[in-house]
């Protein structure tokens, strides 16, 4: 089967867009890449932009063990023990801030990327000790229940088949601010302007960030945490940012404009007189699992995109309903309702225009599954789960350049697509619509070849193997002598 495939040209590089003296210039393009944010990781007394170099092709490049050490070893030598990489990463002052504008800029320099999504999410890690930045006893998604662990808000875009990580910020609970970790903070280089700040508030804070950095997104994406609160959702709109917010099953709507207002105080009723608003004519609300089940809605089946595994065709319904914030406040928006095939209900809640068509509100529902493939790329081909990041440096400046190293891949793919495209004749041939994207384990796999790292001759084993016995050993020699300066108590 393949011998005819070669016969019919279909393995050619070049109708594929993969011309192979590209492949062969990406260890340049990686070097211009990192030359373009070299000022990034410079401060007011050092240039460690070298460090950045060394950590974005240990991630681009390597399979697994992706620490500091290891990074250092199979990049420079057998010699760099990864001290001067683990002090750019944990404790060098660059901010990981100018890395993340930069990539914003520079997809606004796309217009291939204008128009897509901007997706606020988070993502858990368990930890095993409480003496990490921002460790507490949190919700962790990927887990699905409260334990120990780093939460880390992050904002992803979305747009022609390419995702990216935009932005990211360490969640820090309340209790961090408290006078019991004022030398964790200290200790762990959290900024002493850093204040408290609900995980909504960082990621509004991030999404009116990138709009000021011109990232040329139409709508906002997220889960029912950041959808279900009316305020997140009322502070989007008067920002004019569209938004397309998963909410969960009991939240209240009204099918019909409540009338609003503080109520009279009660002829003879004592106290003082009411202040708050209330739903003054009776309406009553419903929570949005109730109308799912009412079999009033009208359900449509919508062709959404295609896909490589075919269309990916919608069953929805959307309707027009209000409802009222914390402070009373009522608002109309879109209701868009996703059956899913195992028959179960995802809920939306939209401020698009009125005038919006049910294609349009279900392309949006689609694509927060990109933001859950910008997390699956980055942790299982750039190592985002691999560091364990005490500090809270280290975490930012891994984040960034994680960023880095998914928007050079993206970019790579562009300017590609823009020299070489692919031949149109090959899908026909093929017989599929659309022939797939270039992945990032793709990219990966042509980097490597491209810049390849050194392999271990047996003599360079062994010495790296007697190295670590002759640490072990004097680590061990270390806690004996602490043994018997402690009476025999370790």
């Amino acid at each position: 089967m393949e011998g005819k495939c070669r016969s019919n040209g279909v393995f050619d590089p070049q109708r594929w867009g993969l011309p192979v003296e590209e492949v062969d210039s990406l260890t340049d393009r990686f070097r211009l890449s990192w030359e373009r944010f070299r000022g990034c990781f410079r401060t007011r007394t050092r240039d460690p932009s070298h460090n950045a170099f060394t950590y974005l092709r240990g991630l681009l490049t390597m399979e697994r063990n992706r620490n500091y050490a290891n990074i250092a070893r199979r990049v420079n030598g057998l010699e760099d023990d990864g001290q001067r990489l683990q002090h750019f990463m944990s404790d060098s002052p660059w901010s990981a801030k100018p890395v993340f504008d930069q990539i914003q800029k520079e997809i606004g320099g796309y217009p291939e990327l204008h128009g897509g999504m901007l997706t606020l999410d988070e993502s858990g890690d368990k930890k095993a000790g409480e003496k990490s930045a921002g460790v507490a006893r949190q919700y962790l998604g990927r887990l699905g229940k409260v334990d120990l662990g780093q939460v880390g808000v992050t904002l992803g875009y979305y747009q022609s088949g390419e995702w990216m990580m935009v932005d990211a910020e360490l969640y820090l609970p309340e209790v961090w601010f408290s006078p019991e970790f004022a030398g964790l903070r200290l200790g762990l280089h959290i900024p002493s302007d850093r204040t408290f700040r609900t995980k909504l508030e960082l990621g509004l804070e991030m999404i009116l960030r990138a709009r000021a950095n011109g990232l040329p997104f139409q709508v906002v994406g997220c889960d029912s945490h950041y959808g279900r609160d009316s305020r997140f959702r009322a502070q989007l709109n008067a920002e004019g940012i569209l938004y397309m917010a998963e909410v969960p099953s009991n939240i209240h709507i009204y099918l019909r404009k409540p009338d609003i207002g503080v109520p009279e105080k009660l002829p003879g009723r004592r106290g003082r007189p009411p202040s708050r608003k209330k739903v003054l004519d009776g309406v009553r609300p419903i929570e949005v699992r109730e109308l799912a089940r009412s079999g009033s809605l009208n359900w449509r089946k919508v062709k959404v995109r295609p896909s490589e595994r075919g269309d990916l065709t919608y069953e929805c319904a959307a309707l027009r309903v209000w409802t009222v914030s914390d402070e009373g406040e009522a608002r109309e928006e879109w209701l868009f309702l996703h059956r899913e095939g195992d028959g179960s209900v995802r809920y939306f809640l939209s401020n698009a225009p009125e005038d919006t068509e049910l294609g349009t509100l279900a392309l949006w529902r689609s694509l927060r599954y990109f933001a859950e493939r910008i997390y699956q790329d980055s942790k299982s081909e750039i190592g985002w789960d691999e560091l364990i990041a005490r500090k809270y440096r280290a975490w930012m400046h891994h984040a960034a350049l994680t960023a880095l190293a998914l928007w050079f891949i993206v970019e790579t793919k562009l300017d590609w697509a823009r020299r070489y495209g692919k031949d149109s004749d090959l899908a026909r041939q093929l017989e599929v619509e659309v022939l797939p994207h270039l992945s990032v384990a793709n990219v990966r796999e042509l980097l490597r070849a491209a810049m390849p790292l050194e392999q271990l001759s047996r003599e360079e084993a062994v010495r790296l193997v007697i190295k670590h016995l002759f640490h072990r050993s004097r680590s061990t020699r270390s806690r004996l002598k602490a043994q018997s300066k402690n009476g025999g108590a370790i």
